[in-house]
């Protein structure tokens, strides 16, 4: 909370033309006499006990808390700016947020007499007593150490505002599909299939064009017939083979 909206609240009490109990409530305020206080949804306790008082007395300052379908469109328009998020979760309130509440007909903190409702157990009269004075001072001094009373206040607690305001800006971010990658070895799927002219092979070294030149290449045994070795009586067979040409 900034410090001039919190000092705007204090403010609207202090308008009521009682300043000599509102600067006692001050004073009490600042020497600890609020020894405890509370905020809940819609309540604000404190025990607040003065250097003249018995006894510490129980003073309230109730307020309307906001309904489930107001918290919900005051989520959405915070959620739609990352700044608010960002500050919320950092523990900071954020600049201009009045704003937000302004656009949906609501004020964060209450800015009326009309909107507050007060009592103490000192029952003293005239209302607000120093007890209650103390307690609007010590309660805006809350909110400057933490924001998030004034939410609580008004009916959304810090746990629940800020998982709401997590998952709306989870909902809001596009998904991002990752493409899938390529199947290994398959290089450039565009040339698949154009593979070029495919080449004639060359000639095999081991196919020759004359069959019986295979008679020469090897080693046969060394048998003649008829003093005629055994290479020679196997030519003329090789020879009536067809040639075998290159593919």
């Amino acid at each position: 909370m900034t410090e001039s909206f919190s000092a705007s609240f204090v403010a609207m009490f202090e308008a009521l033309r009682m300043a000599p109990t509102f600067a006692r409530g001050r004073r009490d305020a600042r020497a600890g006499h609020v020894r405890s206080l509370s905020i809940s949804g819609s309540l604000v306790v404190a025990q607040v006990r003065g250097p003249d008082d018995p006894r510490a007395f129980r003073s309230r300052i109730a307020v309307r808390a906001f309904g489930a379908a107001e918290w919900a469109g005051i989520e959405d328009d915070l959620a739609a700016e990352a700044r608010y998020v960002a500050d919320l979760l950092a523990g900071r309130m954020p600049t201009g947020i009045d704003a937000v509440f302004r656009r949906a007909g609501l004020t964060l903190l209450p800015l009326s007499l009309a909107e507050v409702a007060m009592d103490c157990a000192c029952e003293r009269w005239p209302m607000p007593c120093i007890h209650l004075a103390a307690t609007v001072y010590a309660l805006a001094d809350s909110f400057e150490t933490d924001p998030f009373g004034t939410f609580t206040w008004r009916g959304r607690g810090r746990d629940e505002l800020l998982t709401r305001l997590t998952q709306l800006r989870a909902t809001a971010q596009p998904a991002v599909v990752e493409p899938e990658p390529a199947a290994p070895g398959l290089g450039d799927l565009s040339n698949f299939w154009d593979m070029g002219t495919p080449t004639a092979p060359s000639p095999s070294p081991l196919r020759p064009a004359r069959p019986d030149l295979l008679l020469d290449q090897i080693d046969t045994p060394p048998l003649r017939y008829g003093g005629v070795p055994l290479a020679e009586l196997l030519r003329p067979a090789y020879q009536a083979l067809p040639p075998i040409s290159p593919e």
